[in-house]
């Protein structure tokens, strides 16, 4: 069986100057609008006190997305906010004034008209641009690259988008939306990745991914937990990863918890860069093949990079069988904690955690981290079942099995509560 890689972050430091769009105050705005749609409520954090028994932990929570506007993913909230952004730019006003109801009322259609947000996507961010710019009376354009499941290619479909399944991979599906945009008039490029010269737009869409970490933040409050010890997060491009770290980074700069970022090993390019240790981003090519699509992404975001080159303690390329391994944990936990329906780009966290709690192979990876009986471990299922035949092959047929779980421990465990 292929083995999750990794390697601690000894990259030099960069003068940090992207960490200021992840501050307090950008965060609240985009929790500010999120707020004013009718659609919102937070979405769960599933505490799973006796999974961290098991696991030798004192906490472990996961932050469940599937219940994220309807949508069943994260990805809305940084498009949608995205394209506030954009239209209080393009109208010299504050992000402040634009609220849902300003947004969907006659007075900005006569301000400002429409735009047509173009986007490429393995499914929850179309989804997303799709949805938000649907409700917001603007116009859609999505591209998804080849292999997409037809289930997220109709779901980004039925919310009025023109939609094309292309037979390129992702990141050719970047640049294919960025030229159409430049041709369409009113034409504007949605995409959670950034370059060279195209560094607004996924800046403000990390920042609407702030909404869910900042809820976070709050929910552990709650029930105690004034920080986390550590959290894991999955990484396509980034920009998830670089929001989460950076946001978590402002809250507790003088004592961050630590960040454990996962990629696929299909298109593990920030792993690959840390790995040279020189501190530039590198890419990965090719058709990308993973089932966790949502992670399918060679080319990295130029801000997210740099915020987690920064700050990120450990970066890790894990094989398919790590997320279906962590889509079983979460589904059919330990007896007593609720169950989290994670897709296969929301359970590879569960899957990474469990390896490096129980498996010797990862005992220096366990010690490098400091995870034991007193950590509080963050983690975050971005999607839900977004894919249903990948997802019943996974969790009903078995598909990509493991046999490395530590039953006697475990019945013990169960038999004695």
């Amino acid at each position: 069986m292929e083995q999750i890689k990794w390697v601690p972050n000894r990259m030099p430091k960069s003068d940090d100057k992207w960490l200021e769009i992840m501050s307090l105050e950008n965060v609240a705005k985009a929790r500010a609008f999120h707020s004013s749609f009718p659609q919102y409520q937070w979405t769960p954090l599933a505490n799973l006190s006796r999974m961290a028994k098991y696991l030798g932990l004192s906490g472990l929570y996961v932050k469940d997305e599937s219940h994220r506007f309807g949508l069943n993913a994260f990805k809305v909230l940084g498009g949608s906010f995205a394209m506030a952004r954009y239209i209080a730019q393009q109208m010299g006003k504050d992000v402040s004034e634009m609220t849902y109801d300003y947004l969907t009322s006659e007075r900005l259609r006569r301000e400002f008209g429409q735009a047509t947000f173009f986007t490429a996507t393995d499914g929850n961010h179309g989804r997303g641009v799709a949805w938000a710019a649907n409700r917001l009376g603007q116009k859609a354009v999505v591209h998804m690259p080849k292999g997409s499941s037809m289930a997220r290619y109709n779901n980004i479909a039925k919310e009025g988008a023109k939609v094309t399944i292309e037979d390129v991979n992702y990141d050719d599906c970047v640049r294919m939306a960025a030229a159409e945009a430049e041709e369409c008039e009113n034409g504007v490029i949605v995409q959670d990745t950034a370059w060279e010269g195209y560094e607004d737009i996924p800046s403000w869409i990390m920042q609407g991914y702030g909404t869910l970490a900042s809820e976070t933040a709050d929910q552990l409050r709650e029930i105690g937990v004034n920080r986390p010890t550590h959290i894991f997060v999955q990484a396509g491009v980034g920009s998830l990863a670089g929001a989460i770290q950076g946001f978590f980074q402002n809250l507790f700069p003088n004592d961050p918890p630590k960040v454990v970022v996962m990629e696929t090993s299909a298109a593990d390019c920030l792993y690959r860069g840390a790995l040279v240790g020189d501190g530039n981003p590198r890419i990965v090519t090719g058709d990308l093949k993973t089932i966790m699509a949502g992670l399918a992404c060679g080319e990295p975001n130029i801000i997210g990079w740099d915020i987690l080159r920064n700050h990120t303690s450990v970066f890790t390329s894990c094989p398919d069988w790590v997320s279906a391994k962590g889509m079983r944990m979460l589904g059919v936990p330990c007896e007593g904690d609720p169950v989290v329906i994670s897709g296969e780009s929301g359970a590879v966290g569960m899957g990474c955690l469990d390896a490096i709690m129980n498996n010797p192979a990862y005992s220096d990876l366990k010690e490098y981290l400091g995870l034991n009986r007193f950590s509080h471990v963050l983690l975050i299922s971005t999607e839900g079942n977004t894919d249903p035949q990948k997802f019943r092959r996974i969790i009903w047929d078995g598909e990509y099995p493991t046999t490395n779980t530590p039953m006697a421990e475990y019945e013990g465990y169960r038999m004695s509560k």
